[in-house]
């Protein structure tokens, strides 16, 4: 193997492994809150954290379910079609737009913590979720990126 199909296959892998890793973060506890310093904190994934907006917000709940759900998962089935020859390079765009979406959706957390913590309204940390859900949508448009640029050279990924 030369290292252009090493790189290519790592491409792949590290796409096809967000078919994965997106699940799992959706699932993991994204923050711990508690409404009192002394009592012990509640974990919110985004699914929590979705059942709960359905229930108070369904406009909203929409946004963030297609920002955090459909968006970056539909974006690496794209781009995986996209590797093997399935998919045309031409919705390449729209691609890189839907992982932009994604990480809206890592800013709306961040804004939520922020503001949580600033009302002084019990106790907020961060959890393991939260790094990983990032980590997932950063490496997503990492890969769309690369992805693009390698279909403007007429690399062998397109």
């Amino acid at each position: 193997m030369t290292g252009r199909q090493v790189a290519f296959l790592a491409l792949r892998l590290a796409n096809l492994s967000l078919l994965v890793l997106f699940p799992v973060a959706w699932f993991a506890p994204l923050i711990r809150a508690g409404i009192l310093p002394f009592f012990a904190l509640d974990e919110i994934s985004v699914i929590t954290g979705l059942q709960s907006l359905w229930e108070a917000d369904v406009f909203l709940a929409l946004l963030v379910t297609v920002f955090a759900l459909f968006a970056p998962y539909l974006k690496t089935i794209g781009l995986a079609l996209i590797h093997f020859h399935l998919l045309e390079r031409r919705v390449l765009p729209v691609l890189q737009v839907m992982g932009k979406l994604a990480m809206a959706d890592v800013f709306l957390i961040a804004l939520y913590i922020i503001l949580s913590r600033s009302a002084g309204l019990g106790r907020i940390e961060t959890a393991w979720g939260l790094y990983l859900f990032s980590f997932c949508v950063i490496a997503s448009v990492l890969i769309g990126w690369i992805t693009e640029k390698k279909c403007r050279e007429n690399d062998q990924i397109c």
